[in-house]
């Protein structure tokens, strides 16, 4: 489910060539997922690590995780007896 979530989030990924001819990558309502890189292979690569990491904080800190097209991701606490 996890790699599904991080292929739906990076469909969502915009891309734009800038002047000094590398790629800068971010997902909108992903505050703080970017990438940059020499090409559009190289950023979306980059942009997926960035994200993969960015997840693992925000489950790590129990933080809201974005619902992508129906796809959610919930930490439920398991209590031990």
């Amino acid at each position: 489910m996890l790699s599904e979530y991080v292929q739906k989030a990076l469909t969502k990924a915009q891309y734009k060539l800038l002047e000094n001819g590398t790629w800068f990558a971010e997902i909108p309502s992903f505050e703080g997922v970017w990438a940059n890189a020499n090409t559009v292979e190289e950023c979306r690569h980059e942009l997926q690590e960035v994200l993969e990491e960015w997840l693992v904080l925000k489950i790590r800190d129990r933080d809201p995780i974005p619902e992508i097209e129906g796809f959610e991701i919930r930490i439920k606490e398991v209590v031990a007896a």
